[in-house]
């Protein structure tokens, strides 16, 4: 791709990487470092997060700096704790311009999530060129207000010009962990790692980062079911229901069952999968995408826009996926499991259709994008 007549500076570019608040915005932006870092490696990348927030932690075991805002969004509920929204916003405002001044970047770019608003904002205010990566398929407020003053706009669905000003946007997919995108080979290393039984089929459980209520006691219900029906589970319960969960599996002796509160070895997870059942959030469509997996989603309601339930229909549509209401999910998630990883056709096609949406180079794509903007500032 040639990105501009001009080259790559010779000095060190410095680059703001903004948002956090679950995995599905931490990952693609540490993906997005992480390809800058492999065309420029003494690019200085701050990331600014949200106390208390994920990516206070992961962002620092991925190798990166990060310097947390007290920012914190507000409740769709009526609850006390949005009295103190007007005072946080005040002073992350503040923390976010002086962070701004002091670290002086070529460029800052937003991923979503709490603290994207008030350092893009303030990015924005000081003249920095400003970019966007939207994940999903209904963008949050945060960056439908953002997009007015960035400079491109990177998404991942198609039909995003009822959002955004089409000239700024730029189809790139989402960006994923490096180690997910060939699972090829894996899978008898995946089934020993988990100690899963080659003669069973697998079904892979992930609720998201901070684990699914829902999704949790749908597969609790099922776990007999799927039991007598020779089905084994890989469950990532999530750290709050772990404990619960894996409870139920001891006192229930079910040595198809293995639980974990969090996978980080997800290339296995995925290698080992026969069937998903996933939350439909836009990291884990982008992931199941290109490895290809078949998949029931069951979107989480408990979202803005429900944009899970969109996220999941753009795939359902093209019969790239099933889908399972959060509302019905404890009572049919496991017949609906059962029918499917037992008919091998409808596991095989939902895997071509699906695979058709994996876009694997998303994060040098918007590397790009943030190198050609750094080139013409």
């Amino acid at each position: 791709m040639c990105l501009t007549i001009k080259t790559w500076p010779m000095k060190a570019s410095r680059i703001i990487i903004s948002g956090g608040g679950t995995g599905g915005h931490i990952y693609p932006a540490i993906a997005i470092a992480n390809a800058i870092k492999e065309k420029q490696p003494n690019a200085e990348i701050l990331f600014v997060g949200a106390n208390g927030k994920m990516e206070m932690e992961k962002v620092p075991k991925a190798g990166y700096e990060i310097v947390g805002l007290d920012i914190a969004g507000l409740q769709r509920k009526l609850t006390l704790k949005n009295l103190s929204f007007p005072f946080k916003l005040i002073k992350s405002l503040k923390k976010a311009k002086q962070i701004v001044k002091d670290f002086n970047p070529d460029i800052a770019i937003g991923v979503g999530g709490y603290a994207s608003g008030p350092l893009l904002r303030q990015a924005g205010k000081a003249g920095v060129p400003t970019l966007l990566q939207e994940q999903n398929s209904y963008p949050g407020i945060t960056n439908k207000l953002l997009a007015k003053k960035a400079l491109k706009i990177c998404v991942a669905y198609d039909k995003m010009e009822r959002f955004f000003d089409a000239k700024k946007i730029v189809f790139t997919g989402n960006p994923v962990r490096k180690e997910i995108l060939n699972i090829k080979g894996k899978r008898d290393r995946a089934l020993s790692h988990f100690k899963l039984d080659s003669d069973k089929k697998t079904l892979l459980v992930i609720g998201g980062s901070l684990g699914a209520r829902t999704i949790n006691n749908s597969i609790k219900n099922a776990a007999k079911q799927l039991e007598e029906n020779n089905i084994q589970v890989l469950w990532q319960t999530g750290k709050y229901y772990f404990e619960d969960m894996k409870s139920f599996v001891e006192e229930n002796k079910m040595t198809n069952i293995k639980v974990h509160d969090f996978i980080y070895e997800m290339d296995l997870a995925y290698a080992s999968a026969d069937l998903v059942v996933s939350r439909a959030g836009a990291l884990s469509i982008s992931e199941l995408c290109l490895v290809g997996k078949p998949t029931i989603l069951v979107p989480s309601p408990n979202v803005s826009e429900d944009h899970q339930t969109k996220n999941a229909m753009a795939l359902v549509n093209h019969k790239a996926a099933k889908l399972v209401k959060d509302v019905d999910a404890p009572e049919v998630l496991g017949n609906e499991v059962v029918e499917l990883i037992n008919d091998n056709d409808k596991l095989t096609k939902l895997s071509v259709n699906i695979i058709g949406f994996g876009r694997p180079n998303a994060a040098e794509t918007i590397a790009n994008e943030v190198i050609k903007l750094i080139i013409n500032k």
